[in-house]
């Protein structure tokens, strides 16, 4: 089974999802500041992490943001119950999912499984039998390949997390054709998951953000105000 880091101040939310995740089969990793996780996720990386973004020393910002240096780690943000900055903050620095404190056994457990079920693609694992490869896409100076979870514009790299690869995929793959929220939704997310329209917002901003490093004249995704967004092929 997969290996979960769990990285949160609180002892009893250690505790208690440590539990509940070894239950489930998963190996279970905890620790109880960003500093002392941070040493032990780039030495052994785990295959899910998931961040509380308030803790002393080193908060889940920071760590999430020293740990995209070395890798692209699928990561879950655990987030203040009114705070919606939170949710914000974290899903522009490049998390994959967030939850609200407090929250049910039953979202966690469909959380991690749907980040773990998104990163595979990202292994180059075969597919099941009966089910076609996936080629690269190539669209204008935009190439994907979804066996090596590889993006590259005009031949310069971008590194993009799990949920931002498959969200570009989506609208990618018919150029010119309008992609509701909803579309984007279900191209990166499991039916039984639900996101809100913030949060399909701010992962086209933070791809935007990444493209913009290697090209300042990056505008190929487009904003229908009221409808949804459009990949525009030069």
């Amino acid at each position: 089974m997969a290996t979960v880091a769990l990285v949160d101040d609180d002892k009893n939310i250690l505790t208690s999802v440590s539990m509940l995740l070894e239950t489930e089969g998963y190996n279970v990793r905890a620790y109880s500041d960003g500093a002392a996780a941070l040493t032990a996720l780039t030495a052994t990386p785990p295959d899910l992490a998931i961040l509380d973004i308030k803790m002393p020393r080193m908060d889940g910002l920071e760590l999430l943001r020293r740990l995209r240096q070395s890798g692209d780690l699928p990561v879950i943000f655990l987030t203040s119950k009114d705070e919606e900055i939170d949710e914000l903050m974290g899903l522009n620095a490049g998390a994959d999912d967030y939850i609200r404190k407090p929250f049910s056994q039953r979202l966690l457990l469909e959380r991690v499984r749907a980040v773990l079920r998104r990163a595979e693609a990202r292994k180059g694992t075969q597919p099941p039998a009966g089910e076609a490869k996936k080629e690269a896409l190539i669209r204008g100076k935009l190439a994907l390949d979804p066996q090596r979870h590889e993006c590259t514009w005009d031949g310069k790299p971008v590194r993009l997390t799990v949920t931002e690869f498959l969200i570009l995929q989506c609208l990618a793959q018919r150029p010119g054709f309008v992609k509701s929220r909803d579309n984007l939704m279900d191209a990166a997310y499991d039916d039984q998951v639900y996101v809100d329209d913030r949060t399909i917002d701010s992962h086209i901003k933070r791809l935007r953000k990444k493209f913009k490093v290697v090209d300042d004249d990056f505008d190929a995704i487009e904003t229908l105000y009221g409808v949804g967004y459009r990949y525009r092929e030069a």
